[in-house]
Order: structure tokens, then C-alpha cells, then sequence
């Protein structure tokens, strides 16, 4: 009895450690109810996911699975950072990982990805500079043909709008 408790025990802490964790798969699920549709339709939603039990089952999956791993490798194994957005033009969903944002509506997906302090767009196959940071304070934006150097304050975007917006 005692070894049979000890095991679990041991078990236990490898699996139960003191990190909390991200909780990404139920965020997950919980992001993409609030994007169902109306306040009426996720109120639906949800109470459908809770009888079911899809939460429950998503918190257990977290807790007992996905955070330990996260925990032993360092390595986040669910997006977390997804948000869809909507608009006058339509919902995007929005992801954020290590190397930027990836921002998709219907079939049509646009990168943002950063290597080395510079920013690209990537947009099918083409991958296009956008901008890198001069200093703290200023970024180099690719005009083309030409760059641009914008002061990141309110003052240097309005600067940048007035030149270059029309």
C-alpha cells in the first residue's frame, strides 16, 4: 500500500507541478464562443459547452496534459493568443506566436513576421520588408523604394500622415 501511494505521489508531482499554466486550449475554446455571433447565440453556446461538458473537459485536458508539458519543455503546444476581430469589413482572426502575427479572413491570410529587428509582410509567397527599428524611439519604414524614418510618438505619426497619407 505504501509503494502503490508513493508511486501516485511521485506521478503526481511530475504531472501536478506548481505551474499554473496557460490554460491555451480553454482559452481557445473560450475565444472562439465570443466569436460565434450575437450575445444571445454565445450565451447558447455556452451553456451548451458547459452541459456537454466541452469546458470541463478543456480545463482537465489543461491542468492535467497540456500545462505539464508546457512546464517540462518550455514550449507552448496551444496557440493562446488568437483573437478574431470583427469589423465593418468582415471577422479576422488574429494570432500571435514567436515570430509575429498572422492575420486571416476567409482563405486570404496575411504574415507579419519579425527576424532580427526587422519586420516583413508576407503575403502568399512574396515577402516584403516593412520597417526596422533605428533606435528606441524611431523605425525605418520601407516606402518602396525608399525608406522613412517615423518617430514612434503621436507627433511623428501625424508628421508621417500629413507627407505621406492622402
Amino acid at each position: 500500500m505504501k509503494k502503490v501511494f508513493l508511486s501516485i505521489a511521485l506521478a503526481a508531482t511530475l504531472f501536478l507541478s506548481s505551474c499554473i499554466g496557460s490554460f491555451g486550449l480553454t482559452n481557445k475554446v473560450y475565444n472562439w464562443n465570443k466569436s460565434v455571433g450575437s450575445p444571445f447565440v454565445n450565451e447558447i453556446v455556452f451553456l451548451a459547452f458547459s452541459i456537454l461538458p466541452v469546458y470541463e473537459l478543456s480545463v482537465v485536458a489543461d491542468a492535467f496534459v497540456i500545462n505539464s508539458i508546457e512546464f517540462w519543455t518550455g514550449q507552448k503546444i496551444v496557440a493562446q493568443n488568437t483573437e478574431v476581430i470583427e469589423t465593418e469589413n468582415g471577422k479576422y482572426l488574429v494570432e500571435a506566436n514567436e515570430d509575429g502575427y498572422t492575420i486571416t479572413k476567409g482563405d486570404e491570410t496575411v504574415q507579419f513576421i519579425t527576424q532580427n529587428g526587422v519586420w516583413f509582410v508576407k503575403q502568399g509567397e512574396t515577402i516584403t520588408p516593412m520597417f526596422s527599428y533605428a533606435d528606441d524611439n524611431h523605425i525605418c519604414l520601407n516606402m518602396g523604394e525608399t525608406t522613412t524614418l517615423v518617430e514612434l510618438s503621436q507627433d511623428g505619426v501625424d508628421n508621417f500622415r500629413e507627407m505621406y497619407v492622402k
